[in-house]
């Protein structure tokens, strides 16, 4: 019932408000385009790809993202992208919501900033977002590309079909394809997602593994345990043991990554260790991390948007998946090189990332992967990356 009529109010928005809006004409050429993608670093990793696509259409436009201030400094060091703004989107901050009212306030003031633009083309590449949908459309942007979800088809000009369990990857090919073509592009079309760490971040990795003793020929393995969700975390315990086993077996070092709000989990990890591992946990910015990413034998870690970047430097890597459906959002990429680990429960992928604490204990999917299991797929891909 509240989704219904979400729908009915959404609906009555588009139609009442489109009298007091600027007239506006589809253009002749597209010169100006608007991405709006309100996620962070894993999903906007996903739409990279498209991206590359999108400038070789139309090479002379002016390309601007909209995403959130956690994902600006991920889209200015892209090439394809002429202009970064930030949006602290309703429903991503990970914060609590003001107010009630506080989203359509922001909405409004946005939509007055993006009025003066002149956008020809806006791209929503996130299917369920009516919000950017709408904001385009208070934005007076002509042409309105996005996923044809009835929270979105108001506010857009040209609706694209969404299928569940299809890569994010494709998804957002699609759809900015069918901003010029109404044919999908084939998966070969795709490309490596896309990161490249400046020059002063891989000369802070050079210095940071240096100062700490790790020579170049030293296998290096990284864990990023980490995650937005507890639900997706796996036990530290299980960590430990790996990392210990690894280090044993290649006389390799450790490295674990994360943000400064993840030091206590990487504590824990270390105190259930009998090898000593490096702990560089809120002590890098994305791009510093991506630079000893790109160092690494191996990656490891859960579902994470950190764990993509990795995808992006080409290192191999072994992802834990739990409650979110890897078939749409896991690594791309060569799956002989990007590895997922899953437990059997029949309930995977539930797709459901809000259990309170409480409610943690009754959904130990990602907890119940084993050590042999993360074991097996690492000294796969450690054998396989051998001279």
């Amino acid at each position: 019932m509240k989704k219904w009529l979400r729908r009915i109010a959404l609906r009555a928005l588009a139609y009442s408000s489109a009298p007091f809006l600027p007239r506006a004409r589809r253009p002749s050429r597209i010169s100006y385009i608007l991405l709006i993608r309100p996620d962070h670093i894993g999903d906007l990793l996903f739409t990279t790809p498209a991206l590359r696509l999108l400038r070789a259409q139309w090479p002379q436009a002016h390309i601007t993202s909209l995403v959130g201030p956690w994902g600006s400094e991920l889209m200015k060091g892209n090439a394809n992208v002429d202009q970064v703004l930030a949006c602290p989107f309703p429903g991503f901050t990970r914060q609590p919501k003001p107010s009630f009212f506080q989203p359509y306030a922001l909405l409004g003031r946005y939509a007055r900033l993006l009025q003066g633009q002149e956008y020809d083309l806006a791209l929503v590449l996130r299917f369920d977002h009516w919000w950017g949908a709408l904001l385009a459309h208070w934005a007076g942007i002509p042409q309105r590309v996005g996923y044809a979800l009835p929270e979105l088809r108001p506010f857009l000009t040209q609706p694209v079909p969404y299928t569940p369990a299809r890569h994010e990857v494709e998804q957002n090919l699609i759809l900015i394809r069918a901003a010029w073509q109404p044919k999908g592009p084939s998966i070969e079309e795709a490309g490596p997602l896309e990161f490249n760490p400046s020059p002063e971040d891989s000369g802070f990795a050079t210095r940071y593994l240096a100062e700490r003793g790790i020579e170049p020929q030293t296998p290096l393995i990284l864990i990023h345990p980490g995650a937005g969700a507890r639900v997706k975390l796996w036990r530290a315990e299980g960590f430990a043991q790996v990392g210990d086993r690894l280090v044993e077996r290649y006389r390799a070092r450790l490295l674990i990554t994360g943000s400064s709000q993840e030091e206590g989990l990487a504590r824990k990890i270390a105190n259930h260790m009998r090898s000593e591992p490096t702990i560089a946990v809120g002590q890098t910015t994305l791009g510093e991390m991506a630079a000893l990413m790109a160092r690494a034998d191996l990656v490891i870690g859960v579902d994470s948007g950190p764990m993509h970047l990795a995808v992006a430097q080409g290192v191999p890597t072994i992802h834990l998946y739990g409650p979110v459906d890897h078939r749409a959002f896991g690594p791309w990429g060569d799956s002989r090189r990007h590895r997922v680990v899953i437990s059997d429960l029949d309930c995977i992928p539930c797709n459901r990332l809000d259990y309170t604490p409480e409610e943690l204990e009754k959904h130990p999917c990602v907890r119940l992967i084993t050590v042999e299991e993360v074991l097996d797929a690492a000294c796969s891909l450690l054998s396989l990356s051998a001279p």
